[in-house]
């Protein structure tokens, strides 16, 4: 069998981005039982809800949605159960320090496999407030605008 190269994507977690503010970010792996690594290889996974803690100098991934393994036996796992990041110290204690802050948390952005290895992406956040939302929103909307004049007014020159 070949080994994997590249980063293969199995779900992300837009809502995040739109939430939160992101202010820094960390790939982790994960520690995972036989039968959640099949049910990622078929892309089945859903990161809305989930969020990081740490207790006892150990990070653990919360809420993270991984359907059962289709053709799993008893050996299933349980589909939101907590799962262990694989993280340095140093990471983790950085990540405990700033989380404690007033209105930081850490979500998760992205679940790949990575050469292979499952791994996930996670952030320190920020949440937003209801107006950053409709602003980050605006700025978007204006820059697609600007974007549809710009291409075509080059369809109008080349034409």
């Amino acid at each position: 069998m070949a080994k994997e190269t590249g980063r293969k994507l199995i779900a992300q977690n837009k809502k995040a981005r739109h939430d939160y503010h992101i202010l820094d970010t960390y790939e982790c792996g994960l520690v995972l039982m036989g039968t959640e690594v099949k049910s990622l290889r078929q892309g089945r996974a859903s990161l809305v809800d989930g969020f990081v803690q740490i207790d006892g100098n150990e990070a653990w991934l919360h809420n993270v949605h991984v359907p059962e393994y289709s053709q799993g036996t008893w050996t299933n796992h349980s589909a939101r159960r907590k799962r262990k990041l694989l993280m340095h110290r140093v990471e983790i204690d950085k990540l405990q320090s700033k989380s404690q802050e007033t209105g930081h948390t850490i979500v998760p952005l992205a679940l790949y496999f990575k050469d292979g290895r499952a791994k996930v992406e996670i952030a320190l956040a920020k949440g937003k407030k209801e107006y950053d939302k409709r602003q980050t929103l605006r700025e978007k909307q204006d820059r697609r605008e600007a974007d549809r004049a710009v291409s075509a007014v080059r369809r109008r020159q080349r034409g």
